[in-house]
């Protein structure tokens, strides 16, 4: 088995351990919640009068059926992990009876779009800017820049958030500052629905943007600056290369590579930053379907939507793991 054959073993099997270890996790915690699903359920329908006992425990005993709760916890967390095979996490009990997989579905698609341009432009910019600073020390206006930038770093995702909705929608309302279109649209491919979504996505977008960007920056000056005292790039200088050329090839490309492997390890806290702002502007997303969840009590909603993004997240990072021996071929030898 060559090289790169081992390290694709390797990446399988850490993909499929952090599944397992993430989703049993969520059960466990989900499991230890002091909310009784069953008992809400039966209390809410028997809270409009008096119910015959046989019937409230017919009824307990569907619910438990229903939602998987029933046997020892082992029972219940083989069970579980049947339903996730299957992709079936049950019916809602905040929109019942609607099944728990069909809110996600409907939800996952906002999130997706809003977590991959936020992260397309924070990652670029930040990189992009971080790469300048660290090269071109002496330009005023990347000091300038990069002051704003760290500033804005340690600032929370709500307080960033509150601040745009604040300036944006009540201040300067220029920019909608709820949900994810336009409610009197047909969804489709048409030029007022995607201005639409471009609008309502326009602060929640951003909110992720000036909370990203400072990391991306920081670290990349700082590999920046280590790479610029290395032996080949003061040669190539010493040389008369082109410093734009320089910079390109000899500096930023270099630098890139650890920052594409860090681009995999900040994708749990970029969903998390999500969870918030999406709920911050009512944006129609899995953040808010899971805050949504919590406050309700909704047991299977939140064990379906935390399974589903740890999924998510690990299947973004599996991905990305496959990509990177296409950007640097030295990983075939590990």
């Amino acid at each position: 088995m060559d090289g790169f054959a081992k390290y694709l073993v390797r990446r399988f099997f850490q993909f499929f351990l952090v599944i397992f270890l993430g989703v049993s996790l969520a059960f466990l915690i989900t499991n230890l919640s002091p909310v009784d699903p069953v008992e809400q359920s039966v209390s809410l329908m028997t809270s409009f009068g008096a119910t015959d006992p046989r019937s409230v425990e017919l009824m307990r005993s569907a619910l438990e059926e229903l939602y998987g709760l029933q046997g020892t916890m082992l029972d219940q967390y083989l069970s579980f992990w049947g339903r996730v095979l299957r992709g079936d996490f049950g019916p809602s009990l905040s929109a019942f009876p609607t099944p728990v997989m069909s809110l996600i579905m409907g939800a996952l698609p906002w999130t997706i779009g809003l977590l991959t341009l936020a992260l397309i432009i924070t990652w670029s910019l930040g990189n992009l800017l971080g790469a300048l600073a660290g090269y071109y020390r002496s330009n005023v206006l990347l000091k300038l820049s990069g002051a704003a930038v760290m500033a804005l770093h340690p600032v929370p995702a709500y307080i960033i958030g509150l601040v745009l909705l604040l300036a944006f929608g009540f201040i300067w309302p220029v920019l909608p500052i709820s949900g994810g279109a336009q409610m009197n649209l047909q969804p489709g491919f048409t030029f007022d629905y995607i201005r639409s979504l471009i609008l309502h996505g326009t602060l929640p977008a951003l909110t992720l943007v000036l909370v990203g960007i400072g990391s991306w920056f920081i670290s990349m000056r700082s590999l920046v600056s280590n790479i610029v005292t290395d032996d080949h790039v003061v040669y190539a200088e010493l040389g008369g290369v082109n410093s734009s050329k320089i910079f390109s090839q000899y500096v930023a490309r270099n630098a890139l590579l650890p920052q594409l492997t860090g681009l995999a390890l900040s994708l749990g806290n970029v969903f998390g930053g999500a969870v918030i702002t999406e709920f911050l502007f009512n944006y129609p997303g899995v953040g808010r379907l899971l805050i949504q969840g919590i406050y309700r009590g909704d047991y299977s909603l939140v064990l379906g939507v935390t399974t589903m993004s740890i999924i998510s997240v690990a299947v973004a990072v599996f991905i990305i793991d496959l990509l990177y021996p296409l950007i640097d071929p030295r990983v075939r030898l590990g």
